[in-house]
């Protein structure tokens, strides 16, 4: 594919206003996303664009030709997420502009506090995306279902039975806290990367790719609120974006990794363990204790650039015996109330009273 132009698909999300709480966004912070995008898309900036949201995030969806970490791009992101936080303070709404950590933009808002999963490709005859969008998580949830899509074979039938897959894939890995990368190869290196990816809170697959001819299959956003701003402000919400078909996962081999809700970080406070449930769009209000956490699919075919969709995938009643699963398993984890493991241990709270009960009974501790 030498030579063939190349778009790019970018997804950059933000919290900058909850209504009501933590719930959802209001529609007069969607009504000017949009208005500003299509104000771009007229002016040549960018192809074409969509906005949701899932919870109390704003998600832009935006193609272009202008590759990866544009500042352009990234510019109007940012003006965007501007202006939908003057509109969320004159509405009051809760942490109006919270995920804007920074007072000037600075050439990408990556370090910013806005979250951002970016790709470049050139379209193929078909060309199905599924962007995952969370809410009430961080950027490790997505490590499971990620390898369970890219690496095994009781989810991906294709890994053995497509002969453009069975190469496998190659999982790009952040160590978040030391801000290094590696990339390991499945399947010779699964062990490997299990080893690394398991721990959730700071290993994070931030994107995978074909090992046949290295192109890229999957991207995620892998920015930690937390680090940025040196404090708790927000669990991150992160989005993935996930190519579809034609020597990649198909789209229900994709999907199938969500039929677990398997157990993530967040919910209330950021502080707490619960099932990730998938959900249509109009489910994605997470409201029970905050929570629990949520995730939507929408599916797009991309054709010369334009967005095709969505298509709300989870709104499927094949996903109803994982959201009563997730119900169940929400009961359950309540009961535990500030006990662990419905609490996060104290190494993974980044919202806790903890070091202030210390200093307070410090001088009440002596030698068992």
């Amino acid at each position: 594919m030498a030579g063939e132009s190349k778009i790019t698909l970018s997804v950059i999300k933000a919290d900058v206003g909850g209504f009501v709480g933590h719930t959802n966004v209001h529609p007069d912070l969607i009504d000017t996303a949009k208005e500003r995008l299509h104000n771009a898309k007229e002016k040549g900036q960018i192809i074409d664009y969509h906005v949701l949201r899932c919870g109390d995030d704003i998600e832009l969806i935006m193609t272009h030709d202008r590759g990866c970490d544009n500042s352009e791009i990234h510019g109007l992101a940012w003006n965007i997420f501007s202006a939908c936080t003057a509109v969320a303070k004159e509405l009051k709404l809760y942490g109006a502009g919270q995920d804007l950590l920074k007072d000037a933009f600075s050439g990408t808002v990556k370090g910013m506090g806005p979250g951002v999963a970016e790709m470049e490709f050139v379209e193929r005859k078909s060309e199905p995306v599924i962007i995952f969008m969370a809410d009430k998580t961080s950027s490790g949830a997505w490590n499971l279902p990620l390898y369970k899509i890219y690496a095994d074979p009781f989810n991906t039938a294709g890994l053995v039975i497509d002969p453009r897959m069975i190469d496998g894939f190659s999982f790009r890995i952040i160590d978040v806290k030391e801000g290094k990368a590696i990339t390991l190869k499945c399947p010779a290196e699964a062990y490997y990367t299990l080893s690394l990816i398991g721990t959730t809170s700071r290993y994070m697959i931030s994107s995978v790719y074909r090992n046949a001819d290295n192109d890229v299959a999957a991207v995620v956003s892998t920015q930690k609120l937390s680090l940025i701003a040196g404090r708790y402000v927000g669990k991150d919400d992160p989005v993935a974006v996930m190519r579809c078909q034609s020597g990649l996962p198909a789209v229900g081999e994709v999907l199938e990794a969500f039929t677990l809700p398997h157990l993530v970080e967040g919910w209330m406070r950021g502080s707490h363990t619960g099932p990730l449930m998938p959900v249509p769009f109009y489910e994605a209000n997470p409201s029970r204790f905050d929570g629990p956490p949520r995730v939507i699919a929408a599916g797009f075919q991309i054709a010369n650039g334009r967005l095709i969709g969505p298509h709300d995938m989870f709104d499927d009643p094949g996903f109803d015996s994982a959201r009563k699963l997730a119900g169940r398993v929400s009961d359950y984890m309540r009961r535990h109330g500030p006990f662990q493991p419905h609490r996060l241990p104290e190494e993974a709270m980044e919202y806790t009273t903890l070091p202030e009960v210390l200093k307070v009974l410090k001088d009440r501790f002596e030698d068992a």
